[in-house]
């Protein structure tokens, strides 16, 4: 067995799809000769809590040393689960902390964690260390580290740092300063992982020193023991049930869709009643106000958040899976860990985007009808073409091959192939 040390802020028992990615390479990385053991937090306040995955880390005999530390979050710890709040509420949080803290505000914890480190580091030999972002913060700290005890670095890039859809400069000094620490630290690393073309293109075109060779693409997937054994309920009517699952945050939201499909209601309430739209997650009052004034409380149901395995289990029972993403400055590579869940269901996907990632990944998936993100008369047509395909059997079917290319398992094996150029001799 080889080791890693594995840099994880977010990780279980916090739920969320911030998560899944780390778990499952944790998961399955001890069939593949690496040994995994994940620094993360200790008790944190958070938007959500799954005691499903925490269980599947100690089903699995993975070692977690947790940190705690003066970040937000450990600081809402006593909290425990904290009720999401309005988007604009979250947005103008989050400027504000994008203003004072540089790159982010864990680097409280990314510093109590590389102290950790360097003590299981100078006890025990480990033969990578591995970090996924964000938090950038800890980036910053582990580049630092690996250069002082001289061991591999692989970061994994989840989302952009610098120039990200989420990314706010309050002064062109601060725009200099994130670019500053990305590019120090992306000096010190051994290889970089993303989930995406566009992230590669953009850190390629940002910080020329990087490669081709440097930027490894390894996607998004999804655990085929997620979907096995987990059966769907009983239908309890005939309608076609469109889910999403997951949260709306700043580049996503149903308004297009509720708006859709309530002109639909006015102008074909046959069609509009043999439908069904269930939300998985996180909705904020904003939005459950907006469903109330459309008058759409008897076609919208809301589940809540459910943990993972319910949340697959309610991807089995619907006919359509739907998701959406705004066009706005810097979406392109955007890519949502559900794009792949998504794919795992082998149900069709009606999406609502512009160009990028996740319209590429959704067109190679093939079970994929694509609208505009905000055209609302387009939204509307496209829902009476898929009751017509849905009433015909004739919705479009996925491709196999590119479903069994994103298993967890398949992606985490050709992770441990990067680990392995960087064994020492």
């Amino acid at each position: 067995m080889f080791k890693v040390l594995v840099i994880a802020y977010y990780y279980p028992p916090m739920g969320l799809s911030g998560v899944q990615r780390t778990l499952k390479f944790t998961k399955f990385m001890k069939g593949f000769d690496w040994e995994p053991t994940v620094l993360t937090t200790s008790n944190a306040g958070y938007f959500a809590h799954d005691d499903t995955l925490k269980n599947e880390v100690d089903e699995n005999g993975i070692k977690v040393v947790r940190v705690g530390a003066n970040d937000p979050n450990s600081m809402l710890r006593k909290f425990g689960t904290i009720k999401i709040p309005s988007e604009w509420i979250r947005k103008i949080y989050n400027r504000v902390s994008q203003s004072i803290f540089i790159p982010d505000n864990k680097k409280s914890w990314a510093k109590k964690a590389a102290k950790k480190a360097k003590e299981i580091l100078t006890n025990e030999k480990y033969d990578l260390i591995f970090v996924t972002i964000p938090p950038f913060s800890s980036f910053v700290e582990f580049a630092k580290l690996k250069v002082e005890l001289n061991i591999p670095l692989i970061v994994d890039y989840r989302d952009l740092w610098y120039k990200s859809y989420f990314s706010f400069y309050l002064t062109p000094l601060h725009k200099l300063a994130h670019k500053k620490l990305e590019y120090d630290s992306l000096k010190n690393v051994d290889r970089v992982i993303v989930t995406n073309r566009n992230i590669k293109e953009r850190l390629i075109n940002d910080f020329p020193f990087l490669s081709f060779e440097d930027v490894t693409i390894l996607r998004h997937g999804y655990d085929e023991s997620d979907f096995e054994n987990n059966l769907p309920a009983p239908r309890e009517n005939d309608k076609i049930i469109v889910t999403h699952a997951g949260n709306f945050i700043e580049y996503t939201t149903p308004e297009y869709l509720l708006r859709a499909f309530r002109k639909l209601k006015k102008e074909n309430p046959e069609i509009a009643a043999k439908f069904e739209i269930h939300f998985v997650g996180l909705v904020s009052n904003n939005y459950i106000r907006l469903i109330k004034r459309l008058k759409l409380d008897n076609s919208v149901k809301l589940h809540g958040y459910l943990n993972h395995k319910e949340s697959v289990k309610k991807l089995k029972e619907s006919d359509l899976l739907w998701m959406m993403i705004d066009k706005r400055k810097s979406i392109e590579a955007i890519l949502p860990g559900k794009t792949l869940e998504y794919a795992g269901s082998r149900k069709p996907v009606f999406a609502n985007m512009p160009e990028g990632a996740s319209k590429i990944v959704l067109e190679e998936y093939g079970a994929t009808i694509i609208t505009e993100p905000r055209d609302i008369n387009k939204i509307k047509e496209t829902l009476v073409d898929i009751y017509n395909l849905h009433k015909n059997n004739n919705l479009p079917k996925c491709d196999e091959e590119f479903v069994q290319n994103h298993t967890r398992k398949k992606l985490t094996e050709l992770l441990v192939k990067e680990f392995q150029f960087f064994l020492k001799a």
